[in-house]
């Protein structure tokens, strides 16, 4: 019993103890914090279940553990957000397409004269290493340029020129020959009006003779402004082989800092497509050149030396180059030797693009115009519509260098 009454004493003094100061304490506290004496050699007493939460259930306590999603990071928003990101961005293309489409005179020079110093720059580099001042090293490398240019024009003009009118003579009547063969009706069908394209060709031609006056203004436009940008391009050239390097590093540091070598990035790669292109675009054109014009003359086939400089300018507009050089050797020997000579140079042509397709190009291409065939197409589609001529030579670099841009963005950005 003394030791029961010690035992409620000493649980009493500790009670007293716990409770906190200056405040008053009610007697359902003190009871509630007092624990109860056990007897000796009892098991303790089960801790009392904790008290739920006051106001809420379980979609309360739900809540509460799931903060709501802001209102950048909803999917709705987002998409919002990404399409009229999307819109500027094509607001600003189009824009940016209609000033440089007004300041044609003045964008085509500068970014023709890229191509030629592609070529130029390695042996202006070699000449500035050797100890030549920049200005002299580049003068002398285009003046080198445009003497070999004059003299390759000199020499093959004549010979080309004599037979000029003998190609226009084979070529008439090889089309003669084809233009009989489609109206006889192929596979029995009804007969292509070839007569009647033609005859509507002439109509058009005829209706614009009477606008003689505005046709010679316009072509006199056009002279000046070719003129003018003749100059341009070579003074763009001229400085392109003596300050290329500043050049570029004036555009990089147009850009803020923290993209600046991001640009220097994709720079380099837009400048190694270009060089790859047209370095393996000039070697291409000339192995195929020299190996038809071989071929043209073991085939008796005549006319070999303008057809040969017929196919290296083809080379400079893939796929659709070739077929077209191509179509006109096989209707000159149609014209000339026959259907045997025709299916003969027909197949010399196909051989000699497959041996570029599956070798040269990969060789001398290299990784710097990876476009599927398709896209080459395309491509040359669009710039014969926008500039022509012009525009299906730029086509092809352009989307090129377009691709290694995007690879390289597609590597840096995660995910």
């Amino acid at each position: 019993m003394r030791s029961l009454a010690a035992g409620a004493r000493y649980g009493t003094a500790m009670a007293l103890r716990r409770r906190p100061r200056g405040g008053a304490s009610t007697p359902g506290a003190d009871t509630a914090a007092t624990p109860a004496a056990t007897p000796a050699g009892a098991p303790p007493a089960p801790p009392a279940a904790p008290a739920p939460p006051s106001g809420g259930g379980p979609a309360d306590a739900l809540t509460a553990a799931t903060p709501p999603v802001p209102l950048g990071q909803r999917p709705l928003v987002r998409i919002g957000a990404l399409s009229w990101s999307l819109i500027g961005v094509a607001v600003l293309a189009v824009g940016a397409a209609i000033v440089l489409g007004a300041l044609t005179v003045v964008v085509v020079p500068l970014v023709l004269a890229l191509f030629p110093a592609a070529v130029l720059v390695p042996p202006a580099d070699a000449l500035k290493r050797r100890g030549v001042p920049d200005a002299a090293a580049a003068l002398i490398v285009l003046v080198g340029a445009i003497a070999l240019f004059v003299l390759l024009f000199r020499v093959l003009t004549p010979s080309v020129a004599a037979e000029l009118e003998g190609l226009a003579d084979s070529l008439e009547r090889g089309y003669g020959q084809v233009r009989s063969y489609l109206r006889s009706g192929p596979l029995g069908l009804d007969p292509v009006p070839v007569d009647a394209l033609i005859e509507r060709v002439r109509a058009q031609a005829s209706d614009d003779a009477g606008e003689l006056g505005p046709r010679l203004v316009e072509a006199g436009v056009v002279l000046v402004e070719g003129f003018a940008g003749l100059v341009l391009g070579l003074f763009a050239l001229f400085f392109y082989l003596k300050d290329g390097s500043r050049i570029a590093g004036w555009l990089r540091d147009l850009f803020p800092e923290r993209i600046r070598a991001d640009v220097q990035a994709c720079g380099d790669r837009v400048w190694f497509t270009i060089g790859a292109y047209i370095r393996g675009l000039l070697l291409i054109g000339l192995v195929d050149a020299v190996v038809i014009g071989i071929g043209l003359v073991v085939l008796r086939v005549p006319l070999a030396l303008p057809l040969s400089v017929l196919v290296f300018f083809g080379a400079l507009f893939p796929i659709v180059g070739a077929f077209l050089a191509g179509s006109v050797a096989v209707l000159v020997a149609l014209a000339t030797n026959g259907p045997g000579a025709a299916i003969a140079v027909l197949l010399l042509i196909v051989a000699v693009q497959q041996v570029e397709g599956h070798v040269l190009a990969p060789i001398l291409l290299g990784r710097a115009t990876e476009l599927h065939p398709l896209a080459v197409i395309a491509a040359l589609s669009a710039g014969a519509v926008l500039l022509g001529v012009l525009g299906a030579f730029l086509s092809v670099p352009i989307a090129a260098s377009a691709a290694r841009v995007v690879g390289y963005v597609r590597e840096r950005v995660p995910g």
